[in-house]
């Protein structure tokens, strides 16, 4: 490539990853603008988790209705990462968005990522389809999409960038993306700070020292996240296989599901496992009297939320699942409470997404470099300790985490020979959706 052709492709990148950066920015700062009004109102008015099960009920037959094509959520996004012969509807982002703010407003336990990477993934495609790009091009920007969406809403770009990288392929990084994924991170981000966004702050762990005494504690740490996160992916996925082999309509396994919820905070009686419950999180930096069954009380909210269908992610959740989790476990330990609670946080979400490298540059950019390495330690261990399992089936793998030949193409975890039963699960519900997995 002559010089001239590489300051054309690089400016080509740095338009169109800005512009997809903006859009990304406006659409995140909008929904979470939403999500914070929702939230408040419902601390407000906390009677109305009561109708969470009517919530699920319209929102289910939305998505009934209007829905069936974009259903397969962040695994469609990743898909057609892979397979160009599709376009994501630009009706996911308003229905998404719409539909995780009226999960929040009535108390369902979901997050924010899944929300901004599918908004992300069709806007993204919609400027690709727009200009007409080649298919190499649009592979590219939609992989700029995820990285504006989830750059921008948790204030994170360059985490944001790695983690659209990483994401598409287990144990590969997509280079040939880097440079939009990045620009679009950074504007997004920018963008959403500049609309008024203000992010959460957590508390900065003080820096611990590396030895071997505590380099044994952490491998006794990753096991305990890594079993977790299987709990949480294998949990999430065999339940909502039930549910949809029990109730096959939407709108009706949604308000059961919304029942559910109702009846699990009736019997726990406190509001801290709804919604996103960020007061908790950031309390497990800090309270050495935080309860122990916090992680799993969040988990089975979540699982339950997800589980029958309701729209969010699952980011926020498991950094509430895990900075608890390392809450309890830095008291059992003798770690610091705040670094345990901070490893925590990361490594569940990287075991669960495949995705220890993004998810380590995560920490830094929420609570400072005084978490390396031991983030970095736990996350690998965690993520290799986990298994071919995730919150995203659609991840496509080229090699099995510990070694041997590669496989020969891109093979989707749902279709790995021996694959678990959330997996098997996850590849028929969304082909009965609609939306077709792969080639076979």
């Amino acid at each position: 490539m002559s010089p001239r052709e590489s300051l054309r492709a690089l400016a080509q990148w740095g338009v169109l990853g800005a512009l997809v950066g903006a859009v990304c920015g406006v659409a995140s700062a909008v929904f979470l603008f939403l999500l914070d009004e929702a939230t408040a109102l419902r601390e407000r008015m906390p009677l109305l988790v009561y109708a969470l099960p009517v919530a699920g009920l319209a929102v289910g037959a939305l998505y009934a209705r209007w829905g069936s094509s974009i259903r397969g959520g962040n695994n469609l996004v990743l898909d057609t990462v892979h397979e160009t012969d599709r376009q994501i509807p630009l009706r996911m982002a308003p229905l998404v968005l719409l539909g995780t703010v009226l999960t929040h407003l009535f108390g369902g336990s979901a997050g924010r990522e899944g929300t901004a990477v599918q908004m992300g993934g069709s806007l993204a495609d919609a400027i690709a389809h727009r200009f007409r790009v080649s298919a190499d091009t649009r592979r590219e920007l939609l992989a700029a999409g995820i990285a504006g969406g989830f750059g921008s809403v948790f204030g994170t770009p360059i985490a944001g960038a790695v983690f659209s990288l990483e994401v598409l392929v287990v144990g590969r990084l997509g280079y040939e993306a880097l440079l939009p994924a990045l620009v679009a991170a950074v504007v997004g981000d920018l963008t959403t700070r500049g609309l008024g966004i203000v992010h959460t702050a957590y508390p900065a762990p003080g820096v611990l020292p590396l030895t071997g005494g505590v380099l044994a504690k952490w491998v006794v740490f990753a096991l305990a996240v890594a079993a977790v996160a299987v709990v949480f992916v294998e949990g999430t996925h065999r339940l909502k296989k039930l549910l949809e082999g029990r109730l096959p309509a939407l709108p009706l396994r949604m308000a059961v599901g919304g029942l559910a919820v109702v009846g699990l905070w009736k019997l726990v009686g406190t509001d801290m496992y709804l919604g996103l419950g960020v007061p908790t999180l950031v309390r497990a930096f800090v309270d050495p009297a935080l309860p122990e069954a916090a992680f799993a009380w969040k988990l089975l909210f979540t699982a339950v939320t997800l589980g029958a269908g309701f729209l969010g992610g699952e980011v926020t959740p498991l950094f509430f699942i895990g900075a608890a989790l390392g809450n309890v476990l830095a008291r059992v330990l003798g770690l610091p409470l705040d670094l345990g609670a901070a490893v925590g946080m990361a490594a569940l979400f990287a075991a669960a997404a495949n995705t220890p490298l993004a998810l380590t540059i995560m920490a830094v950019e929420l609570v400072g470099a005084s978490v390396l390495p031991h983030v970095a330690i736990v996350a690998t261990l965690a993520y290799l300790l986990t298994g071919h399992r995730g919150i995203y089936p659609a991840q496509r793998i080229a090699r099995l985490k510990y070694g041997g030949p590669l496989l020969g193409k891109l093979v989707p975890l749902r279709e790995l020979p021996g694959e678990s039963p959330g997996s098997a699960f996850a590849r028929k519900s969304s082909d009965s959706a609609g939306n077709p997995q792969g080639k076979r």
